[in-house]
């Protein structure tokens, strides 16, 4: 870790050790890695006797699939009132943590925590270590500077993240750091086995229909494959649209691939747009330029228009 990555996270450790209150929070519509992290933050500083909540923009509900995790700290935005910290994990743009803003507003103090090479910035304490292989990795520093123990609960929830993130251990961000990160977590009580059945190895029945129709109209281009998912194709599946973001691993692995993308119908208009690269292709430039962000392999966007154009803007961006 570098100098200047500990010392942000020190300073952050004495702002939560002086705080009476906390709320935690990350980019609306949170993964893995920024669900855990804020869960594993609030559920430790709760131990520890600090009153801590856990919240995020938009419409948020714990996914079905993720029942695993202890989710006692989560509560409305609209019930969350002016802490002396607030701590953001895995988001890099004030913007993107939705109503949670009007509370960054009011908190006495502010923690960014993020890993990715597209941050902006904001905050009293802005920590931005892109070679971290998660959030979930720079949260469990942060919980060892402070001095406190992982329950089993807390370090399952930081797993999480560091799962998801790295793509199973997978990704090119799967530094020996991680590895050790990971094997602690173990030690402290995370639930592997729990996290990979539920994350990788367990789908509603209406996934594999929806899944059928988008590996079905897949199209490969070159290097760059691309296939997409609309409203119409949930009708009767039983599933929404935050449960088909697996999708774009499906569509990854044709060998011929080098690039991926999946468009997303989105409830009101527009598309979500997820890319996946083998390593050659920089997608997190990509996603940045439109607007977006991510990792070198791993990155997305949000697209107004319509979906030939997302793929087209994707396409004419390709090296």
């Amino acid at each position: 870790m570098k100098p200047e990555i500990r010392q942000g996270l020190e300073r952050a450790a004495r702002v939560i050790s002086d705080a009476k209150s906390m709320v935690v929070t990350g980019h609306v519509g949170p993964d893995g890695d920024s669900l855990g992290s804020s869960l594993a933050l609030a559920l430790t500083a709760r131990h520890h006797g600090l009153d801590a909540q856990v919240s995020f923009g938009g419409t948020f509900t714990i996914p079905q699939h993720l029942g695993f995790l202890d989710a006692r700290p989560i509560v409305h935005h609209s019930q969350v009132t002016a802490p002396d910290v607030l701590v953001t994990f895995d988001v890099g743009d004030l913007d993107r943590i939705g109503e949670l803003a009007a509370i960054a507003a009011t908190a006495k103090s502010v923690v960014m925590i993020d890993h990715h090479v597209s941050t902006s910035g904001f905050g009293d304490i802005d920590i931005n270590d892109p070679t971290a292989g998660a959030a979930a990795q720079l949260c469990f520093a942060l919980i060892e500077i402070l001095g406190w123990d992982l329950s089993p609960e807390a370090a399952t929830a930081l797993h999480l993240g560091m799962v998801t993130d790295t793509g199973r251990f997978q990704y090119s961000n799967t530094t020996s750091d991680v590895l050790r990160v990971a094997a602690r977590l173990v030690d402290a009580g995370a639930r592997p086995e729990v996290i990979g059945q539920a994350v990788y190895e367990s789908v509603p029945f209406g996934y594999i229909g929806v899944s059928g129709a988008v590996l079905s109209r897949a199209v490969l281009e070159q290097s760059f494959i691309w296939s997409y998912v609309t409203r119409d194709d949930l009708d009767g599946s039983g599933i929404g649209m935050e449960d088909t973001d697996p999708l774009i691993d499906a569509v990854r692995v044709a060998r011929e691939a080098e690039v991926a993308a999946l468009c997303k119908e989105q409830p009101e208009a527009g598309w979500k747009v997820s890319m996946r690269s083998r390593g050659r292709v920089d997608v997190a430039a990509i996603a940045v330029d439109l607007g977006g962000g991510g990792h070198h392999n791993a990155a997305g966007f949000s697209f107004d228009g319509e979906m030939e154009d997302a793929i087209d803007a994707v396409r004419k961006r390709l090296p």
